[in-house]
């Protein structure tokens, strides 16, 4: 029987941290390390995750002398896996009882490099608010069609906490980029091993996903607290803009030398937008190509915020008066 490395990055999680970590080991597939790393908690954290080891000795922690940061707490758990294969938990979550199992037998039985799942996004108290994190995001068509590094290049879908890999997956994707909030560790990872394998998926809600006020990253988006046309097209450039530049920094990870061309080129875009004002005319083939595998709407509401600010701006105050 494989075990499995399930890393656990906390940080003052007290609050819904004992839930998250009886349903780990509530899980019908028992053969499994638990690690945890704690990042400088100030509640009570440690406490409990203190009592779990003493009683289960599959649980391993390790705490931070200095607080480092979700991303690169996740790194230094992924240096001290030793199992063929391992996943990614978050602190609030719940696992419903057969995720492991039911993500360990998908790998093995398909040879992927990596495999993900839907989640249920819940509220603080475990009530539903959404079946499908894939239909509340809009990603639900894009995985069923495309599911590929090509329709992950602009834009991830794969959520971390969700995921099982192999091993060899770590020294692929390592060091995890540091510099920018839109490119953490579960978008690089799917991004590198479907560079390097295939990715498969389980069409299944296999976490609770909670939603509270306290989550780092979660089902909100910030675009829709936005109320000026301005500071949203500014959001999406910069997201875009520190989205290649982290690619261009660790270049040596993409394989083809024609997507290495693609980054160079898509951020000399994304510089070349920031400066527009009324209209762009420049680069259009380019972002169609970007874009290829995104929906519709979504696409075409892009183009034009991004290419024609002078009517998309008008459009949007228009529409900003009518629902008021």
């Amino acid at each position: 029987m494989k075990t499995v490395d399930i890393l656990l990055a906390t940080y003052n999680g007290e609050q819904f941290i004992t839930e998250q970590i009886e349903s780990i080991l509530n899980q019908t597939y028992k053969n499994f390390r638990l690690l945890i790393s704690d990042d400088c908690s100030t509640d009570n954290t440690r406490q409990i995750i203190s009592e779990y080891v003493k009683k289960d000795k599959r649980i391993i922690v390790y705490t931070q002398k200095e607080n480092i940061g979700v991303v690169q707490n996740f790194e230094f758990l992924m240096k001290k896996v030793e199992n063929e294969y391992f996943m990614f938990s978050d602190q609030d979550d719940i696992w419903k009882p057969e995720k492991i199992e039911k993500t360990l037998n998908k790998i093995e039985e398909t040879g992927a490099m990596l495999v993900y799942s839907d989640l249920e996004v819940v509220d603080s108290d475990l009530n539903i608010t959404y079946e499908s994190y894939w239909k509340l995001k809009g990603i639900y068509q894009k995985i069923k069609k495309y599911n590929s590094f090509e329709s992950l290049y602009l834009n991830n879908f794969v959520t971390g906490c969700t995921v099982i890999a192999r091993k060899e997956l770590i020294e692929k994707a390592l060091p995890l980029p540091k510099t920018s909030k839109y490119v953490l560790h579960d978008y690089w990872i799917s991004l590198i091993a479907s560079q390097n394998g295939k990715i498969e998926y389980i069409e299944e809600a296999l976490i609770k996903y909670r939603q509270h006020k306290n989550n780092k990253v979660g089902s909100k988006k910030r675009s829709d607290t936005i109320n000026s046309f301005k500071e949203m097209r500014d959001l999406f450039i910069d997201v875009k803009k520190q989205h290649f530049n982290v690619f261009i920094a660790n270049e040596n990870c993409f394989k083809d030398e024609e997507i290495r061309k693609l980054n160079r080129k898509s951020l000399e875009y994304f510089e070349r937008l920031e400066k527009t004002k009324f209209i762009n005319l420049k680069g259009w083939g380019l972002f169609f190509k970007l874009y290829k595998y995104e929906e519709f709407n979504y696409k075409m509401q892009n183009f034009l915020i991004l290419n024609i600010p002078c009517i998309t701006a008008m459009l949007f105050k228009i529409k900003k008066m009518i629902s008021k």
